[in-house]
């Protein structure tokens, strides 16, 4: 069963959490001046209504009538309070009501009565009211202005993540130069800055391995080129025969694969320059075609002229139609639009592995078309094309109903429009099937 993720961006987690930290600060500090403000209003209504029923009860007992709304034996008097001021004591009692609590105090007589007043606490529960009122506005600013101001470091944190991602994928497709730290800048030092310098020795290090990798493989290569050469000659030496044939078939392979690994070591050292000519690239490529493979169909849909470099540009159709040739089955088509050149098998596809990776040297196995080659030249392919400024994609053709797997790979082959300078580093760009 496949999990449900939900991606969000660093600055909105930031300013939900200082959001909702601050609305549940707000609410608990409004619940505590609410209850404080409101308790601290009541006990004042009790006190002056308790004085106000005081000074009544003295005039009262000097033989005047009660004034001020006050009552003697109020039957409308709470219970609880009229039998406080029968037992003799004085009291108050705060009567609840839908629009306002009602505020009683109650005092006994000498002669056995009880003397009550009562007044609405309404404009105390104005006030109430309009603190609630400010308590809330105050509140709703404390959340907005720490949305804004999570917003402000969320979006600070996020570009320079932002930017050191962008840095770390240039650095990913082949960019030496780039490094994280400079990318991500700024004035204030943090965790990013620890991140980005972690990326950039990870980055030289792996640089450097590279590197060495390169220049083993080459040497060696170079090493190999004498005697294999050397063993291709006394080979050719040897009297006419089967064991010669195979011997000479051999040491052929071997020098080939000699000659396919400097070449990649010249592409990874990026010291190759592309010799531009101007070409029609419709008339070029079916020349080409026809003397490397005759039995190819070649289409010519829009022609072109493009400045590149036709050697180059040669040894990478010669690549694509061998490939073609050794993985795929016929027909191999060759179409060419513009400055888009494409060739396309009918066989089983290109491996999962390439589609998503791109081309790899010395890849055998299953995962392969054919399960045999040294993964050489797709990926003196995909370098000459680096050279030449160009893109090389690679898919897979659906077959014709569902779940009838692949019907033919295609590789492509998009010059650039303008001629290339220096050589270039662009990654391989693989398309869905």
């Amino acid at each position: 069963m496949r999990r449900f993720t939900l991606r969000t961006g660093i600055r909105w987690k930031i300013t939900l959490a200082i959001a909702a930290v601050g609305a549940l600060t707000a609410l608990a500090l409004s619940l505590v001046v609410h209850s404080a403000a409101r308790v601290s209003m009541l006990e004042s209504a009790r006190e002056a209504e308790l004085e106000r029923v005081q000074f009544i009860a003295r005039t009262a007992e000097a033989g005047r009538k009660p004034v001020w709304g006050a009552k003697l034996n109020d039957p409308e008097l709470p219970a609880e309070l009229r039998e406080k001021a029968r037992s003799g004591r004085r009291g108050t009692y705060v009567q609840e009501s839908r629009k306002a609590p009602r505020v009683w105090a109650a005092v006994p007589l000498g002669n056995g009565q009880v003397l009550s007043l009562n007044h609405p606490f309404q404009e105390s529960a104005n006030m109430v009211r309009d603190l609630d009122r400010a308590l809330v506005v105050g509140s709703l600013a404390v959340v907005i202005g720490g949305s804004a101001l999570g917003v402000l470091i969320g979006g600070q944190i996020s570009s320079r993540l932002r930017k050191a991602a962008a840095a770390a994928q240039r650095v990913a497709h082949g960019d030496p130069d780039v490094r994280v730290r400079d990318a991500v800048g700024g004035v204030v030092r943090d965790e990013t800055d620890d991140l980005a310098r972690a990326v950039d020795a990870m980055a030289d290090a792996l640089q450097q391995r590279l590197e060495a990798e390169r220049r083993v493989t080459a040497d060696i290569a170079h090493e190999l080129r004498t005697p294999v050469t050397g063993l291709l000659t006394a080979a050719e030496l040897l009297p006419p025969g089967r064991p010669t044939e195979l011997v000479l078939d051999r040491a052929r392979a071997m020098r080939a694969l000699v000659e396919d690994v400097l070449e990649v070591a010249r592409l990874d050292s990026a010291s190759e320059r592309a010799e531009l000519q101007d070409v029609a690239l419709g008339e070029f490529v079916s020349r080409r075609v026809s003397t490397l493979m005759p039995e190819a169909s070649v289409r010519v849909v829009a022609d072109e002229i493009v400045s590149t470099d036709p050697r180059r540009l040669e040894r990478i159709l010669g690549n694509l139609l061998a490939n073609a040739a050794r993985y795929g089955r016929p027909p191999i088509q060759v179409d060419i639009e513009g400055r888009v050149v494409r060739v396309r098998d009918h066989g089983p596809g290109f491996p999962e592995a390439l589609l998503l990776e791109g081309p790899s040297r010395f890849r055998t196995g299953s995962t392969d078309r054919a399960g045999v080659g040294h993964g050489l030249g797709l990926t003196i392919a995909e370098g000459q094309a680096r050279v030449l400024g160009a893109r090389l994609t690679f898919r897979n053709v659906a077959g014709p109903g569902p779940g009838e797997g692949s019907a033919g790979a295609v590789a492509v082959l998009w010059l650039p429009e303008h001629a290339p300078t220096a050589t270039g580093s662009f990654p391989i760009i693989q398309l869905p099937g």
